[in-house]
């Protein structure tokens, strides 16, 4: 975010994930900012460079502005509000704890468990923690996420219990990964996304998140980050 314009194109996305549950077109922002597509599409991709938001593999639309993604993934998340029928896809269960932090609101996750095919289904929120028991497995060492971001999202799941976990990782990939409590990865989602809607946002450094997963019992060698 390095000009006026850059943070407003950022700022827009992020704006139209939240109220819409969708990412705007390349033309949109052009129209919105009163810009020209190729200048928008320069700054998207300044963007991605810096890791600020992901595009399409063919460079020419938004795929991720974590926590939000445009494309379904394995989580769905809905607000408790019977009166708001805004619809989010979760990239992953970080993620989708992130869209009830950064906006402060409570939501519904459903997903379903990797090893039993079982719904998943729960409530919570910024002050709302999920079932005790849950667990999430991360499929690579936190150097590595950004190599391939939209890969690592996709295998961030929810299974029904560490058991379950356990048992998918012998069954597909032994050996690999790390099997956290969904209540340390909320405890972790908060403070990291919780800011990420306010109009005075600035990125993270490095040394901030490091302490956040610090803070949350998510250490040694697999959390460290690049």
């Amino acid at each position: 975010m390095k000009t006026p314009v850059s943070r407003r194109v950022r700022d827009l996305v992020y704006e139209t994930f939240a109220s819409e549950g969708r990412a705007p077109s390349v033309a949109e922002l052009a129209r919105r900012t009163q810009s020209t597509v190729d200048a928008i599409q320069k700054v998207l991709n300044d963007l991605a460079e810096a890791h600020a938001l992901v595009l399409t593999p063919d460079g020419d639309a938004v795929r991720m502005a974590h926590p939000f993604t445009s494309a379904p993934m394995a989580f769905v998340v809905t607000p408790l509000d019977g009166h708001d029928d805004r619809r989010w896809w979760g990239g992953c269960a970080w993620d989708s704890f992130g869209i009830s932090a950064a906006l402060h609101l409570d939501v519904r996750i459903d997903t379903a468990c990797p090893q039993c095919g079982a719904p998943i289904s729960f409530q919570t929120g910024p002050q709302l923690p999920p079932p005790a028991g849950l667990a999430v497995r991360f499929p690579r060492p936190a150097e590595e996420w950004w190599a391939d971001v939209v890969g690592t999202c996709t295998m961030i799941r929810a299974f029904c219990d560490r058991a379950h976990a356990e048992q998918w990782t012998t069954d597909n990939v032994p050996g690999t990964g790390y099997i956290a409590e969904a209540t340390a990865v909320w405890r972790l989602a908060g403070p990291w996304y919780g800011d990420r809607l306010d109009p005075e946002f600035q990125p993270h450094s490095r040394e901030h998140n490091q302490g956040l997963l610090d803070e949350c019992g998510l250490t040694g060698p697999f959390w460290q980050l690049p």
